[in-house]
């Protein structure tokens, strides 16, 4: 019954009496079929069921079988990943469904990831040993990595800011989207427009404990925007400036000893949703963010700015 009720009418094990009969007629079943396991055979809620376990990885439950699925959730938050190749190839497989959320979602405690079931009624047991001789080649296809909580570094970059003139409206920001996933500003500070200055603060970020360090604002192409070249004069690598992500292209990751190091361009202050919010998840969760991921990037990197916004239930980001 739409918006009322979907579910079983009769449950397994019931034992069909002839107060019955009427109900199973409106239902449109006119004959009651018996089967007869054979060997070779399974139903489909074990055959779900087996599915369900070979692809589950670390951090990924399976709930019981209903209606022929089995549903993979989340044991706790952290950043759903998906194995592609081995997806693509389990549905290859005939009568094998599995459906997954998009990769490089951050999820948290019982989110459904991923439901599988078998077609037909009963399948041949090769072909649920098929699926489970692929996760045993490539590893399980669903998993979810916890995020960590590194201590993080704030330097907001800005004369106007640094004298006093406006009110710093980026660290409010930023401290509460670190806030979300349970990472602590361990370490705040205000900066002139001055390259030396920042890249000074950057080594001493990283020297004094942050795990994470973010520089915001001086982003854009002004010749007083020295932001950009700081961070290139501090950081032991530079992995990209500038990304096909709109709104935030102007955004860049660096590593410092292996610290990752963002600059923020002026949208993470006053957009809901931006680049920040695409990668933030990936570093949290240890994942090393590479010039080929970022540039991938763009396959669903333009925000539509929807009202109300969804994200992370929305196209955004999912390359």
């Amino acid at each position: 019954m739409p918006g009322e009720f979907k579910g079983r009418a009769f449950k397994k094990g019931h034992v069909v009496r002839p107060e019955d009969v009427p109900e199973l007629l409106r239902l449109g079943k006119e004959h009651v079929y018996v089967w007869d396991s054979q060997p070779g055979m399974i139903h489909e809620d074990a055959a779900a069921t087996r599915i369900a376990r070979a692809c589950a990885g670390p951090g990924v439950a399976t709930s019981e079988p209903a209606e022929g699925k089995v549903n993979l959730t989340a044991v706790g938050p952290g950043l759903l990943t998906v194995n592609m190749a081995a997806l693509g190839e389990v549905n290859t497989i005939d009568h094998v469904v599995l459906a997954t959320r998009h990769r490089n979602s951050p999820v948290s405690a019982g989110d459904t990831l991923a439901g599988t079931r078998v077609i037909p009624l009963v399948v041949a047991e090769g072909t649920v040993e098929r699926v489970e001789e692929i996760c045993r080649r490539v590893g399980p296809i669903v998993a979810v990595r916890p995020f960590l909580a590194p201590a993080a570094g704030l330097i907001v970059t800005g004369s106007e800011v640094y004298h006093g003139r406006i009110a710093d409206r980026f660290g409010p920001v930023v401290t509460r989207k670190l806030g979300a996933y349970g990472v602590d500003v361990i370490d705040r500070i205000v900066v002139p427009d001055d390259a030396r200055r920042i890249a000074y603060e950057i080594h001493r970020m990283g020297a004094g404990g942050a795990g994470l360090i973010i520089v915001t604002g001086g982003m854009s192409v002004d010749p007083d925007d020295v932001t950009p070249a700081a961070i290139r004069a501090a950081a032991d690598e530079v992995v990209a400036y500038g990304a096909p992500v709109l709104p935030g292209s102007m955004f860049l990751l660096a590593y410092l000893r292996g610290i990752p190091v963002i600059g923020l361009p002026g949208c993470a202050m006053h957009d809901d949703r931006t680049v920040f919010d695409l990668v933030l998840p990936r570093l949290l969760a240890g994942e090393r963010v590479t010039r080929q991921d970022i540039a991938l990037m763009g396959h669903g990197g333009l925000c539509l700015r929807c009202i109300p916004c969804r994200w992370p239930d929305c196209p955004f980001g999912k390359s």
